[in-house]
C-alpha cells in the first residue's frame, strides 16, 4: 500500500508524533510505501530523516481554528497528496483530521482518523468540549473508519453521538521493546521518582508536588522531564513548599528511556489523557506506576498490581499510594515485574501495527494490500 500519515505538527514531539514515526517505520519495514505530512519541522521530522521516511510540509497546517488557514491547508494537502497518489490516508490529531478528511474526499481516497484522546473528554471546558463535539460528529462520515487509542475513548465517541459504533475501533498504543540494559531497578534506594509530561493545563504536577509536600519525612528525589507554558509556576511552586533540594527540572529530553532505567517509581498525574504513551514506556523499563483515573489509564494500569489508579486532583491519594511505594522496595520490585509482564502481553508495538494494519485493509482494496513479515529487528 501506499500510506499518507498527516498529523499537525512537529513540535512538541509528543505521543501523537512517536505513533505516527513508529508505525511509518513499522509499515516501511513491510514493504509499503510511506509519506507523512505535517504543518512544520522539528524533532518529529528530524527523526523521520534519520530513519529515511519521506516528510513534506503543509504550511497552513496549524493547531488553532483558523478558517482561512484551515481551507488553504486543504488545498495544499490535496496538491501534495495527488503527487504521493496513496491508497490510504492517515490522519492524527484533531485539526490534521479535519483536514485531511476534507483533501481525502476531494480526492475519492479513504481516510482513517486516529483520535489521540477527545478534545471533547471528561475534565476539558465544558465549552470547548461541546464545540469539539460538535465539529467531530461533522467530520466523522467523511472517515472511512474511526481508531481510538484506548477503549475509553472508542466508549465516550459511541455514548457522544460522534458515529456509530461499527466506525469506530480502539487499537491501543504499542510502544517497541528497549535493550536489558534499559530495564529499571525499582527496589533500589533512595527511590528516585519521575513523571514525563509537559507543563500545561492537561497535566496536574501541581497535584503530585502537594502530595509529596507531606512526604518530606522519607528520603525521596523527583525528576520533572518536559517544559511548557506552566513551568514557572512549577517552580515557584516547589521553592514554596521548600522542595528545592529534592526536586530536579529536567527540560525537555531525548533520552527518556534512560532516565527511566535510572528511576525507581513512575508517576503521572494528570486531567484528561486517551491512553498516555509515558506510562507504557514506564512499565516497558519495569516500573511501578501511579497515575491519575482518567481516559484510558485503568486499561493499562491494574490498582494494586502494576502500580496505583488515584483520583484526578487526588492529592490524598496520591500521597497515601506513594508512602506505601517509597516504604517498601519489595512491593515496588513486585509491581515493576508485573508491569513489564503486562507491556509484554499487551502493549509492544507488534500487537499496534497488526490491528492497525487489519483496519486498513478493511478499507483498502484487496489488490493494494501488499504485505511481507515485520522484521523484528526493524520494529
Amino acid at each position: 500500500m501506499k500510506l499518507a500519515y498527516v498529523i499537525t505538527r512537529s513540535e512538541p514531539m509528543g505521543g501523537a508524533q512517536v505513533h505516527v514515526r513508529d508505525l511509518s517505520l513499522a509499515f516501511r519495514a513491510q514493504g509499503h510505501e510511506v509519506t507523512v505530512f505535517t504543518g512544520d519541522a522539528g524533532h518529529f521530522t528530524s527523526d523521520l530523516s534519520e530513519h529515511g521516511v519521506p516528510w513534506a510540509i503543509v504550511p497552513h497546517l496549524q493547531t488553532r481554528i483558523n478558517l482561512l488557514h484551515d481551507l488553504r491547508a486543504v488545498k495544499e494537502l490535496k496538491i501534495a497528496l495527488e503527487r504521493v497518489e496513496p491508497d490510504l490516508i492517515s490522519a492524527h490529531s484533531s485539526k490534521a483530521g479535519i483536514v485531511a478528511r476534507l483533501a481525502g474526499r476531494m480526492l475519492k481516497v479513504p481516510v482513517i482518523f486516529t483520535a489521540h484522546g477527545w478534545a471533547f473528554t471528561t475534565g476539558t471546558a465544558p465549552a470547548s468540549a461541546a464545540l469539539y463535539r460538535t465539529i467531530e460528529r461533522l467530520a466523522a462520515p467523511l472517515a472511512a473508519r474511526i481508531i481510538t487509542v484506548s477503549q475509553f475513548d472508542r466508549d465516550l465517541a459511541v455514548r457522544r453521538g460522534v458515529c456509530p459504533p461499527d466506525r469506530v475501533v480502539a487499537v491501543h498504543n504499542g510502544m517497541p521493546d528497549i535493550p536489558a540494559d534499559q530495564l529499571a531497578a525499582p527496589d533500589r534506594s533512595p527511590p528516585r521518582l519521575i513523571m514525563v509530561a509537559r507543563f500545561e493545563p492537561q497535566k496536574d504536577q501541581t497535584s503530585l508536588l502537594e502530595a509529596l509536600a507531606g512526604l518530606t519525612d522519607l528520603g525521596w528525589s523527583l525528576d520533572l522531564v518536559g517544559d511548557g507554558p506552566l513551568l514557572p509556576a512549577a517552580r515557584a511552586q516547589v521553592e514554596r513548599l521548600g522542595l528545592v533540594e529534592r526536586v530536579r527540572f529536567l527540560g525537555p529530553r531525548r533520552d527518556v528511556a534512560r532516565l527511566l532505567a535510572g528511576s525507581q517509581i513512575f508517576v503521572l498525574t494528570t486531567r484528561w489523557e486517551g491512553l498516555p504513551r509515558s506510562i507504557l514506556e514506564a512499565m516497558r523499563a519495569g516500573l511501578p506506576v501511579v497515575a491519575s483515573d482518567v481516559g484510558g489509564v485503568h486499561e493499562c494500569v491494574s490498582d494494586g498490581t502494576t502500580g496505583f489508579v488515584t483520583p484526578r486532583g487526588g492529592v490524598d491519594a496520591v500521597r497515601d499510594r506513594l508512602r506505601r511505594l517509597l516504604g517498601d522496595p519489595a512491593l515496588r520490585r513486585t509491581m515493576g515485574e508485573r508491569s513489564r509482564q503486562t507491556y509484554e502481553r499487551s502493549f509492544r508495538l507488534e500487537h499496534t501495527v497488526a490491528h492497525t494494519l487489519g483496519v486498513y485493509c478493511q478499507v483498502v482494496p484487496q489488490e493494494r494490500q501488499t504485505t511481507r513479515p515485520i522484521p523484528v529487528e526493524a520494529l
